[in-house]
């Protein structure tokens, strides 16, 4: 009894630590380590919340095949001088749902800084509808943040590729 136990525990161990190193490889973030900072919302003056339309798959043929795709959310700093905030960068599926938040804290993004999330072609759930609503903030009014999404998908000899860009969907400017 004992030798069918300790296999069957040593499975069900390495697949829980398989589960658990997907799960982090999927929230990587694969550029630069980030600039984390504790920061108050007094300390700002302005806000935006942009949309940015991102497509975890796309139809192919009649529409009952999917090709997957990589997304890569870039996050640009345009501004020479100023800095921006990260607030929040969640991701949902085709219906609305929250499948994702990529910012756990508020990561500082310096002048010309830029930073990346990337969801894998793995993932699967988004689907042609999927989303990122991106809640940032600047210590004043600043037209500095540019927010694109690249995806990416091959297979065989085809590939496919293709970029979308934010919509801004709320401002605030605090005097």
């Amino acid at each position: 009894m004992k030798n069918i136990l300790l296999p069957i525990l040593l499975i069900v161990l390495f697949a829980c630590q398989s589960n658990a190193d997907e799960t982090l490889r999927k929230k990587s973030h694969p550029s630069h380590n980030y600039d984390y900072v504790v920061a108050d919302s007094a300390d700002f003056t302005y806000f935006e919340t942009d949309y940015v339309p991102v497509y975890s798959d796309i139809y192919d043929r009649d529409g009952t095949k999917r090709f997957m795709l990589t997304t890569t959310l870039s996050l640009r700093n345009t501004s020479l001088t100023d800095s921006s905030y990260i607030l929040q960068a969640n991701y949902y599926d085709s219906y609305g749902k929250l499948l994702d938040n990529y910012v756990d804290s508020i990561i500082l993004l310096s002048p010309l800084e830029s930073i990346e999330f990337v969801v894998e072609a793995t993932e699967g759930g988004g689907g042609a509808g999927a989303n990122f609503i991106i809640r940032w903030a600047a210590k004043k009014y600043s037209n500095q943040l540019l927010i694109q999404s690249v995806m990416i998908g091959t297979y065989a000899q085809q590939g496919i590729s293709f970029l979308s860009g934010a919509t801004l969907t709320d401002s605030i400017t605090i005097k």
